[in-house]
């Protein structure tokens, strides 16, 4: 939705914490689980190669800079590519935050009390075991695809390895990371 038609009244303000990131984490994997255990065709070529996850767009932004405000969360789990099959790109999945404390998404099903999540995933051109923060940046800077060009516009956050949750893989200020 462009940003002209959302209403400001429907943003939330309310930082995010680390306590939120690793909620964000959870309906990754718990997606993850359920779409490997249905397809065991995907899980034979990507169950072993995820490379991490990470918040982006406009909610990564807001973790950054409060002030930004929260229209959903885009969450997406990234791959390293398989040979033998692409990553279907074109599947999403919409959660609910499952906590009212950032209010509702404009658009949003009844029966969620939170913000919409929509859980993503993307194939990257590396090896499994590729650093995740390497291997996001230099996809984020060749801008090589739509979804590599639109996630560089707002920010990127790691929330996948656990250990690392919370850092700042985008923007990049001289070399280094901005927060």
């Amino acid at each position: 939705m462009p940003l002209k038609d959302r209403d400001p009244a429907l943003i939330s303000h309310v930082p995010l914490e680390r306590d939120d990131l690793a909620r964000l984490l959870a309906l990754a994997r718990k997606d993850r689980e359920e779409f490997f255990s249905e397809h065991s065709d995907w899980a034979s070529l990507y169950k072993e190669r995820v490379l991490g996850v990470a918040l982006c767009q406009g909610a990564a932004l807001h973790y950054l800079k409060p002030k930004a405000g929260i229209n959903d969360f885009d969450v997406y789990t990234f791959y390293a590519a398989h040979p033998a099959r692409r990553w279907y790109a074109k599947r999403i999945r919409s959660v609910d935050f499952g906590d009212p404390k950032f209010g509702r998404s404009q658009i949003t099903r009844r029966e969620f009390v939170g913000r919409r999540v929509d859980l993503m995933g993307r194939e990257l051109p590396v090896q499994p075991g590729t650093d995740i923060v390497r291997a996001l940046r230099l996809y984020l800077r060749r801008g090589d695809t739509p979804t590599a060009r639109e996630l560089k516009q707002k920010a990127v956050i790691l929330l996948e390895p656990e250990d690392r949750l919370g850092t700042v893989v985008w923007p990049i200020q001289d070399g280094v990371s901005a927060a």
